[in-house]
């Protein structure tokens, strides 16, 4: 495990062999920084290790709705953890159908629980655990969670004159490409800044960007040259950006975009999200080309 983010105290730790992400999701708390999803390198029904140390205080099942185009879990779950850190802070944990029970003690890397495939995901969202860090009194609405930090850095960010990787999987949902860099994420231009970037896009609308020096003065994120999203909000090491209008397009074929998550190590792996299930269909080990096209 490696750590990866802290939020009042308590440190969230990520699989070194997963993926981790601040702003690749639609819901409230991913926008307002205060939450961090944790992917293990594993399939739905796979075992969670615990992306934090504490004792389990409440596990709730709640329904979920039905899955869009795939077929989900009739149950989402929530539980609750007293930090094992900060004992006046309560992490939240959604997504995991835990073989914890309350009053358990968990530490990081240990076992938690098997994942769902809630019907709150997109089809092309891989099973991983949503963490927040909160306040006893108020654990549980979507909204209010304590901010999350990034921990480590984003790596030597090389600027990018052509997005081109190998596919390592192809599935309906999604298509994975790995690039090598010496990042933990897709390099971009932040305001004259290098970073990585973190989101869907250009389906969600917006993005986050990271870089660990400088700081941008606003203006316009580029992705190999071509503007992709407008600066809205500059925080420590990360800001937050519009997407503008843009498409994305594999070897000519046309698709929803990317998805772009961080690693803690070194290289860039991404997802090409189809604009249907089984929409994108390529050669395993084969070299693609992504490209950016201004609307």
């Amino acid at each position: 495990m490696a750590p990866v983010a802290s939020s009042s105290g308590v440190t969230i730790s990520c699989p070194v062999d997963g993926m981790f992400s601040f702003y690749n999701s639609p819901y409230p708390a991913h926008r307002q920084s205060s939450g961090v999803d944790v992917y293990p390198d594993t399939g739905f029904g796979g075992m969670a290790p615990s992306p934090v140390s504490g004792e389990v205080t409440l596990i709730r099942r709640v329904r979920s709705p039905r899955g869009r185009g795939y077929e989900a879990s009739e149950y989402d779950v929530v539980m609750l953890m007293r930090s094992r850190e900060s004992p006046d802070k309560v992490v939240k944990l959604l997504h995991v159908d835990p073989t914890l029970s309350v009053g358990d003690e968990v530490r990081a890397g240990e076992e938690l629980g098997r994942l769902l495939r809630s019907g709150y995901y997109g089809f092309a969202t891989s099973p991983h655990v949503h963490v927040e860090v909160r306040e006893p009194t108020d654990p549980l609405r979507a909204q209010g969670g304590h901010r999350m930090e990034r921990l480590n850095d984003v790596g030597r960010v090389d600027s990018l004159e052509e997005l081109r990787g190998v596919v390592t999987l192809c599935s309906p949902e999604f298509t994975l490409v790995r690039l090598d860099t010496p990042s933990h994420g897709l390099p971009a231009d932040v305001g004259g800044v290098s970073g990585v970037l973190d989101g869907g896009i250009p389906y969600y609308g917006w993005m986050g960007v990271h870089y660990d020096s400088g700081k941008p003065e606003g203006g316009a994120v580029e992705l190999m040259g071509h503007p992709i999203a407008t600066i809205e909000a500059i925080h420590d090491r990360v800001c937050l950006a519009d997407c503008t209008d843009f498409s994305v397009k594999v070897e000519g074929n046309p698709i929803l975009g990317l998805s772009l998550r961080l690693s803690p190590r070194k290289g860039t792996e991404f997802k090409l999200v189809p604009m249907r299930l089984g929409g994108l269909v390529l050669d395993e080990g084969s070299e693609v080309t992504v490209h950016i096209e201004s609307v």
